[in-house]
């Protein structure tokens, strides 16, 4: 029999080493499934991880790929840093979608440079209010806020269905649930190199995915709100002891995550795709959850995880296209490295010893 003690101090190896193990060990797990799938394993390996990075454009797609992840990975982070489980990241991206979209929609012929900037205000609002429900339901009625964010996800992608395919949809489409296109400027433009021209899709948004990174990373790390995180999810006690008021945390933290999944849903919309539809988003709320953990609660290792995932999800495609590998098998892949990070985030918090009685058994 054996039990966990918690660790009196964490070497920094265990922290860069055990990330490393678990991408390590997920690649060896991938070659064995392609083995027994059928599929040659260093081809499959290759489009995975190394096609994605053969030329310029396919790693500006990288970013493109990584930029709601980097957004909503750091708004999950602030979250899980302080014990509070928001899951429901993607409903609030839909949400926030939604409300900018609205806007867009609206002032079809309007060619101000006001209406993106209004636009990303009302995603991050749209976002901040759906993440407020679970937040008021679990401080007034101790709810479980995982269970709320992941019900309130399923209301999100129901409402933008009935939108787009009702009251919203374009009467120009055909009868598909496509809403106009937003105009050209609620349309986030491209990033333009002097000399190249413009990589790809990279867009504005991948720069304000960085930022917002490296400026939570500041506030948690850097200021008393940081300072107030990581007190309620280390010891909710000294928290209220600090004199600091634990129900309007967790109220914050809600706000901002939500708020931040808002924003990604328009940026995406915005650069990407130009008109509401039903699926507007490709499950980044949920594969965030990944890039959190991956990153180790650390909003700026966001930008390096983001990638990773986005590696592996742009290398499924290659993989799909140029070996008919089913699309399920990205999915995996990502369940494994969870799985293994969780795993590897308990031994780094943990010791494995054995029980009292076994130990003095081995004295006598």
């Amino acid at each position: 029999m054996f039990y966990l003690t918690p660790r009196k101090e964490i070497p920094f190896s265990f922290r860069i080493a055990i990330p490393a193990i678990s991408i390590v060990l997920t690649i060896v797990f991938g070659f064995l499934i392609f083995s027994i799938l059928g599929y040659d394993p260093g081809k499959a390996l290759y489009h995975f991880f190394l096609s994605p990075l053969s030329r310029v454009d396919k790693i500006a797609d990288l970013f493109v790929k990584a930029c709601p992840l980097m957004i909503i990975g750091t708004g999950l982070v602030l979250c899980f840093r302080a014990n509070i489980w928001n899951i429901g990241a993607e409903g609030q991206l839909i949400m926030g979608a939604v409300f900018a979209g609205g806007l867009a929609l609206s002032f079809p012929n309007n060619q101000s440079i006001l209406l993106l900037p209004f636009m990303a205000i009302l995603g991050f609002l749209g976002g901040a209010l759906w993440a407020l429900i679970p937040a008021i339901l679990k401080i007034k009625l101790r709810t479980n806020e995982i269970l709320v964010t992941l019900m309130l996800t399923y209301v999100a992608s129901l409402f933008i269905d009935w939108l787009v395919r009702g009251p919203w949809r374009s009467p120009t489409s055909f009868g598909f649930p496509l809403t106009e296109y937003y105009p050209e400027a609620g349309l986030i433009s491209k990033i333009y190199f002097p000399g190249i021209g413009n990589i790809s899709q990279l867009h504005w948004g991948v720069a304000v995915a960085i930022f917002v990174c490296i400026f939570c990373w500041f506030t948690m790390e850097k200021t008393i709100f940081g300072f107030q995180f990581k007190l309620i999810g280390d010891s909710p006690n000294a928290l209220k002891f600090s004199g600091f008021n634990e129900s309007n945390t967790t109220l914050v933290l809600f706000v901002i995550s939500g708020g931040l999944a808002g924003l990604a849903g328009m940026i995406e919309v915005s650069a990407n795709i130009g008109q509401l539809q039903p699926n507007i988003s490709f499950g980044y709320g949920f594969t965030a959850i990944i890039v959190a953990f991956l990153a180790r609660l650390n909003p700026v290792a966001v930008i390096i995880s983001g990638l990773l995932i986005a590696l592996i999800e742009v290398g499924g495609d290659s993989a799909q296209i140029a070996l008919a590998i089913p699309k399920v098998v990205t999915g995996v892949f990502k369940g494994i490295l969870l799985f293994l990070l969780l795993a590897g985030e308990t031994l780094t918090k943990y010791e494995i010893n054995l029980s009292h009685n076994q130990k003095s058994d081995l004295n006598d």
